[in-house]
Parts: C-alpha cells; sequence; structure tokens
C-alpha cells in the first residue's frame, strides 16, 4: 500500500485529547509510557494537561515510564519531570497492593494508552487487566484510549491459555496472537475474566481508534512506529514475536543483543543442516537465511552463535505460531542430544515467577507444546488454524470492521 492510499486513523488518545471530556467527571490517572504520544509525536501526559484534562498522576508498565528497561525491568522514577506528576509503577504489582497503589493515587478514573503488539505473552495487556481489577474493586473508573493492533485484526492464532497456566505472560484464555485492539479485548476480558475476579465487572469505557480497519497492519494506518518495548524495534519484529518469542523458552537465543531481536535465532551447535531443513518445510510467507551473529547481551552474549534470520515474504499468509511450532519441532528432530528448553532454575523473566514451571509452558499456556516436541510427535495440530477474533472472543466485543 503506497503512501497516498493510506486511510488515516485517529488514536483514542488524539480524541481524547481534542476533546477532554470523553473520559468523564473527576481527576484522572493515565497508563503509558514513551509510546503514548499523539500522531505529531507529542507526549501525550503534558498535552493532555494543556488541553484542560484534570490528569494527577502516570502509571508506568513493565519497561517503565520512559521504556528504558530491559525485560522484566521497571523504572524507579517516582515523578515525571516533563509533567510534573507523581509516577505509580506498576509492574508486579497486583492484588491488594495494586488495590491500595489506586487509592492512594487519588484517582476517579484510569486512562490506559499503551501500544499493544497482539501477542498473549506481552505484558501491557496484562497491565490493563490488572489495573481493571482493581478498577472494579475500588470503584474507579476505566477508560481504553484504543489503539490499532499492528498485526491487523482478521487473524487470531494458536491455542487459548489453560487457566492452570497462568501468570503475568497470561491472566485469561486468549490466544497467542489475539486479533484483538486493547479496547476490545477490555471488552473481551472485562466480561470474560475481570467480573470473576474482582466480583463485578470494571466501569468501562473505550474511545475508539477512529478509521482503523481489521485488515489494516501498522504500515497502513499512517501513524508513527515508535518500539514498544527495547526489543521490538520495527513492524518486522512485531510480525515474527507471536512466533519466535516462544525461542525464550529454549537455549536458543532469540536475538536479544542484536540489532534484529526475534527476527534471528541462533545457538552454538546449530549448523548448515538447519536452515535448509526449515526450507524444505515451505512454510508460507517466510523464507530462512542461514547466518551468525555474537549477541552482546543475554543468552550466549559473546559467543559466535549459526541460526537463521526469518525474512517475510508475504506477511498476510505467514502465520507466527505455526512457523515457530515447526521451528521447535524441527530443532529437537536434528539437534536431540542439544536442543534444550530454558532451565526454569531462578525464576522466568517478566513473570513474577520463581522456577516453579518451564518458561516455554508459561509462553504456551499449557504443558502440550514441550510434551509433544520432546515425545517426538507432530507439534502442529496444537497450532489451532488462523480463524477470525469473533470465533473466540464473540462478534459483540468486536468495534471495527
Amino acid at each position: 500500500m503506497s503512501t497516498d492510499d493510506r486511510v488515516a486513523v485517529t488514536t483514542g488518545i488524539a480524541r481524547l485529547h481534542a476533546s477532554p471530556g470523553l473520559a468523564g467527571p473527576g481527576r484522572l490517572g493515565l497508563v503509558t509510557n514513551h509510546t503514548g504520544v499523539l500522531p505529531d509525536l507529542r507526549p501525550a501526559a503534558p498535552a493532555l494537561l494543556a488541553a484542560g484534562a484534570p490528569l494527577v498522576a502516570l502509571f508506568g508498565p513493565e519497561h517503565g515510564l520512559h521504556g528504558t528497561g530491559q525485560a522484566g525491568q521497571g523504572e524507579t522514577a517516582r515523578r515525571d519531570p516533563a509533567t510534573g506528576l507523581p509516577v505509580h509503577d506498576t509492574y508486579r504489582c497486583d492484588g491488594e497492593r495494586l488495590d491500595t497503589l489506586l487509592l492512594d493515587s487519588g484517582v476517579d478514573a484510569l486512562v490506559f494508552d499503551l501500544q499493544d503488539i497482539g501477542a498473549r505473552f506481552y505484558t501491557y495487556v496484562w497491565t490493563m487487566f490488572d489495573l481493571m481489577v482493581s478498577a472494579a474493586r475500588t470503584g474507579v473508573r476505566f477508560v481504553v484510549a484504543d489503539r490499532p493492533n499492528p498485526l491487523g485484526g482478521l487473524v487470531s492464532e494458536g491455542p487459548l491459555l489453560d487457566p492452570a497456566w497462568a501468570s503475568f505472560l497470561g491472566r485469561a484464555p486468549i490466544p497467542v496472537r489475539h486479533g484483538l485492539t486493547c479496547g476490545e479485548l477490555a471488552r473481551h476480558l472485562n466480561a470474560s475474566a475481570v467480573a470473576h475476579v474482582a466480583g463485578r465487572p470494571a466501569d468501562l469505557t473505550v474511545i475508539e481508534a477512529a478509521g482503523w480497519r481489521r485488515a489494516m497492519d501498522a504500515a497502513a494506518t499512517g501513524l508513527p512506529w515508535i518500539a514498544p518495548s527495547p526489543n521490538i524495534p520495527t513492524p518486522a519484529t512485531a510480525a515474527v514475536y507471536p512466533g519466535t518469542c516462544l525461542f525464550e523458552g529454549t537455549n536458543l537465543s532469540e536475538g536479544r543483543g542484536t540489532t534484529q531481536p526475534f527476527e534471528i535465532v541462533g545457538a552454538p551447535y546449530l549448523d548448515a543442516r538447519f536452515a535448509p531443513a526449515l526450507a524444505e518445510l515451505a512454510l508460507p510467507g517466510v523464507h530462512f537465511r542461514d547466518l551468525r551473529f555474537v549477541p552482546t547481551f543475554h543468552k550466549h552474549a559473546g559467543r559466535p552463535l549459526r541460526g537463521v534470520q526469518l525474512h517475510l515474504t508475504d506477511p498476510v499468509a505467514f502465520a507466527p505460531v505455526r512457523t515457530a511450532v515447526a521451528m521447535l519441532a524441527t530443532l529437537r528432530r536434528l539437534y536431540p542430544d542439544d536442543f534444550a528448553w530454558h532451565s526454569p532454575d531462578g525464576g522466568a523473566e517478566g513473570t513474577g515467577e520463581t522456577g516453579r514451571r518451564p518458561f516455554i509452558d508459561l509462553l504456551w499456556g499449557s504443558d502440550r507444546l514441550r510434551r509433544t516436541v520432546d515425545a517426538g510427535d507432530d507439534p502442529l495440530p496444537l497450532c489451532a488454524p488462523p480463524a477470525p477474533p469473533a470465533d473466540w472472543a464473540g462478534a459483540d466485543v468486536l468495534l471495527y470492521p
């Protein structure tokens, strides 16, 4: 799609900036980070204050208000220098602690404005869920200033999470690639899960992203791309992430410590067989290039690795979850003595877990993928076929055609 053909999208936060009354009466808290900007890239918090919005507090997620924290990290700043407002760190804060934080902040309503990327294990949506639960318990209204799903909204992929494997990588049963915006997901979770945890649903309002259509990916929106977290630098990274994030649960590098995280994977034991074996699978929408790289940090830091880069040839046909699962099965078949699941000892990054369950199980939402791959059985049947979000979420929660 050329630039001239793009349809302009007005984000929920831009609509709120133009009409602060959309958030309703009372003092507002803004759940945001560096992605919370207007289309002209002005940060939303000071812009809302200048527009007369009664903003009294800011709330930051994983990676912090300014996005400087790596995986599993927040930030320590307690006041925002741009606005002078207090900053409350919500990361790994839930239950009564989060209720207390919300009550002590003095807000009457929370406005949620974070750029999600459409994958269950991306933690921003669970920050939203935890805050919705606390908002329901404390009587604080909850407003989602909606943004587009950069992967589009026509397809969901992967199994629903088994509630027995719930963590901060998934609090409630949604697919690995969910195909909803945050506003739509909030509507679904409010009806299906928030009421169950809090005893009642949150008082929820969604300020829709005007002009977004489900067939639009990130490029089609015309909106500027801001890396939602340190290791999602480009829309291409976001496109592969719902699949290659599964490599966080293995002894392969998922490309952290390089300029192409999640687009490349590798390990010291891989050799010339891997890329051709993947090519033989003829997976739709992707080619695999043999490469060598040296991560500067994270797994295998400073060591020469061999692996593959995923090159998307047809983003519409590409199925990230199915592709990654096929890669895992190929690794187990080619390198049975070397391939291993990431040890849970010491905990799983970003989850608050303390080593009780393998990280791959938390990512997948059950132990079925790990057990199937280890048994040498075909894991592809575990990947639900691509389906419209209405098939699992219900058409009544959808806001966009």
